[in-house]
């Protein structure tokens, strides 16, 4: 078994991003799949939101691209099969560090080591296209782009498209886009209708048939420290992410060879 590496990523915030990241992890886990989370934002909500505190000065994912091995930062979560290498404020600092001296391989070189103990390893990036960013993507198998069904959410795809472009093109060549996720999705609105019907049209075939409603218990559920589903299973919410778990394994292509 080898890990297949996805990492949620968006420049812009309030996407749902990271509440993709938890619960789509945790979804993955309850279909009986070894899955490790890593917080790689900043602002450390995927950590928070598994019932965490955040790690100690240079501690979680910041150590980890600071030379510590991941085994030692890897916490259990309460969903069995899912772990977490948490993460706190000090991972912004990283982002100045990388960008004075270039390195996108280190994130990628510092999971190896577990990869072979998981089937998927999800990162959450910052909503940012910063160098932690980039290392996330040159880490990736695969993108999943998490996007609320919302007019101003389509600025940023044209940005982000292109910066995976030159990934591809330079450090990961076998990075490949694994889907759009759209999120905040209204029922019965024509805004939410329009702007899922434009992203279908302009990436056809790589936009996942679930979406993500707006969901009272989904945002609940974070303040207790859980994924929606161990918050409450039966919320149009949980059952969301429990589908497009089951939607994302049924796609997602084996992961490729990469050359070290």
């Amino acid at each position: 078994m080898t890990a297949k590496i996805l990492v949620l990523a968006n420049q812009k915030g309030g996407v749902g991003k990271t509440t993709t990241a938890i619960n789509l992890a945790a979804s993955l886990a309850m279909m009986e799949k070894m899955v490790l989370l890593v917080d790689f934002d900043p602002q450390g909500h995927s950590t928070t939101g598994l019932g965490f505190p955040k790690p100690d000065r240079r501690a979680g994912s910041y150590a980890l691209m600071k030379g510590a091995p991941a085994e030692a930062l890897i916490l259990s979560t309460e969903v069995p099969m899912l772990q977490v290498i948490p993460t706190g404020k000090d991972l912004a600092q990283l982002e100045f560090e990388l960008f004075e001296m270039p390195q996108l391989q280190e994130l990628r070189k510092a999971l190896e080591p577990v990869m072979e103990r998981f089937d998927y390893i999800l990162i959450d990036s910052p909503p940012a296209l910063g160098m932690i960013t980039l290392n996330a993507l040159t880490a990736a198998d695969e993108v999943l782009i998490p996007m609320p069904c919302e007019f101003f959410a389509l600025d940023g795809l044209a940005e982000l498209m292109e910066t995976i472009r030159r990934i591809q093109g330079g450090p990961n060549p076998a990075l490949k886009l694994g889907g759009i996720i759209l999120t905040m999705a209204e029922e019965r609105t024509n805004l939410g209708s329009a702007v899922a019907h434009e992203v279908r049209q302009a990436f056809p075939g790589k936009v996942f048939q679930t979406t993500i409603p707006r969901n009272i218990r989904l945002a609940e559920a974070p303040s207790h420290g859980k994924p929606v589903a161990f918050y409450d299973l039966r919320s149009k919410g949980a059952q969301a992410y429990l589908n497009l778990a089951r939607e994302a394994v049924g796609v997602m292509e084996p992961t490729p060879a990469r050359e070290n």
